[in-house]
């Protein structure tokens, strides 16, 4: 029962509106937190750390604006039953006329702030919990397109297969797909709005959750179509890193166009030849993930 009422206390977070005005402060406030406390961190957070990655989380996720304001969501959380402030009353004073205090008043007086210590340890102790509100904080403010992008963002990773979630680093998504010159490293998708890639994704190779690290020689650069088709084993990537489809992949439509097309090419390469995928973890994806056997490489497809 108190699960169920921690539960309901997120589901509750008050949300701005207006006519069809997004607010995504609140849920993106609250995944960044989540993801701090899977990666151990403080209960309480300095506001000087989160303005900067709160804010980029609303410029890529949130509806286009001439400024962004983590400072709300920081301080209305409050009002939720959930977060907390330390040494809120020094700026109790210093609010303006909508009752929300001001980001550099935050800043200057070293503030931090967090789940409430009940809520923090409740969260700790329960897994399927955490994996529950996050499902449900995706699935009640952004479409299903973009969940997989948001968890990275904040270091999240769900295994819908053993309820399970851990913590990944934030950074992997930046460091591969910088890495790859922010182009799929099969076919070389490299699509934008503005300057945040869409359907470009991270890979593992070795999967996060078999222990893959999350490293660049563990990672490539995939759009949404390839990281589908690497992960479902239609084709894997040999030690000299050559594309090789599978036998068991077919069809008609597309089927050439997005894979047989590349079967026996050379993988693009990274900007570095240290980022080059490391063999351990090419054979770890030929034998655990890889379906069938190898096609030949006829002149046909390459």
């Amino acid at each position: 029962m108190k699960n169920q009422n921690i539960k309901n206390q997120f589901k509750k977070i008050t949300m701005w509106k207006r006519s069809g005005v997004r607010s995504p402060h609140k849920p993106l406030m609250v995944l960044y937190a989540i993801g701090c406390l899977l990666r151990n961190k403080e209960r309480l957070i300095s506001y000087e750390e989160i303005d900067k990655d709160v804010a980029k989380l609303l410029q890529d996720f949130g509806p286009q604006r001439k400024s962004y304001h983590p400072e709300y969501p920081f301080w209305r959380l409050q009002k939720d039953g959930i977060w907390e402030i330390e040494h809120s009353e020094k700026l109790t004073l210093k609010l303006n006329k909508s009752g929300d205090v001001k980001k550099k008043d935050l800043i200057e007086n070293r503030i931090h702030g967090g789940f409430k210590n009940h809520i923090y340890q409740n969260l700790v102790d329960n897994q399927m919990m955490i994996k529950e509100i996050i499902q449900e904080i995706l699935e009640d403010n952004f479409p299903q397109t973009i969940h997989e992008d948001i968890l990275q963002a904040v270091g999240i990773d769900i295994n819908l297969m053993d309820n399970s979630v851990k913590t990944r680093s934030p950074n992997f998504r930046d460091k591969i797909l910088r890495a790859y010159d922010y182009r799929c490293a099969i076919c070389g998708f490299d699509v934008r709005m503005g300057h945040f890639p869409v359907a470009l994704e991270a890979a593992h190779i070795k999967w996060h959750n078999a222990g893959g690290p999350d490293t660049e020689i563990n990672g490539l650069a995939l759009c949404s179509l390839h990281h589908k088709l690497f992960d479902r084993g239609a084709y894997t990537v040999s030690n000299d890193l050559i594309i090789l489809v599978s036998n068991r992949a077919n069809g008609t439509e597309g089927f050439k166009e997005w894979l047989m097309k590349f079967h026996g090419k050379k993988l693009r390469v990274p900007q570095r030849t240290t980022y080059s995928p490391d063999q351990a973890y090419t054979d770890w994806h030929v034998r655990e993930v890889f379906q069938g056997e190898f096609r030949e490489v006829v002149n046909e497809y390459g």
